[in-house]
């Protein structure tokens, strides 16, 4: 249960990150933590194949997308840093607030929070169902996979002299 706890908040600190962060980068990697954490979540929930798929795709290839396409960028000067702070913090202000009221609320009403789920009534081992019942989805998963490769060689690719 405390686990469970813990997790959740790092998911809410993680996304708070993600949001008010001033660089790209710091934000493109919020959002990678945040995947990472929520894939966490989703194993402890009995739901790997959701987990799998939010650690392969939003924590993996598409933060390597967007590492790529930040680097093709030009890099912002201090003036325009800290307007950005600026514009992010008069946008977002009332984030942390409200992080910190649910708290409250959640911490003084003592609500009963219980993240067990119903017990499935057919056990199957991930394997069974990746290979034989979702063989499409593994497909789509793996041309997703795939197209974030090709278009890596193609971003890097050095044109011959």
């Amino acid at each position: 249960m405390t686990t469970d706890i813990i997790l959740l908040i790092m998911l809410l600190v993680a996304a708070l990150w993600t949001v008010m962060s001033s660089r790209i980068v710091r934000a493109a990697v919020g959002l990678a933590i945040t995947s990472v954490i929520l894939s966490i979540i989703m194993f402890q929930l009995k739901s790997p194949l959701a987990a799998v798929f939010e650690l392969s795709v939003c924590a993996g290839l598409i933060f390597v997308i967007f590492i790529i396409t930040i680097s093709f960028t030009q890099r912002i000067s201090k003036e325009m840093l800290i307007i950005r702070k600026k514009e992010i913090f008069s946008k977002f202000w009332y984030l942390p607030i409200i992080l910190i009221v649910v708290g409250i609320v959640l911490g003084r009403f003592k609500i009963p929070v219980d993240f067990t789920l119903p017990e499935v009534a057919t056990e199957q081992d991930v394997r069974n169902v990746l290979w034989n019942v979702r063989h499409l989805d593994l497909l789509g998963q793996i041309i997703v996979l795939l197209a974030g490769a090709f278009s890596v060689v193609v971003f890097f690719k050095e044109e011959k002299k």
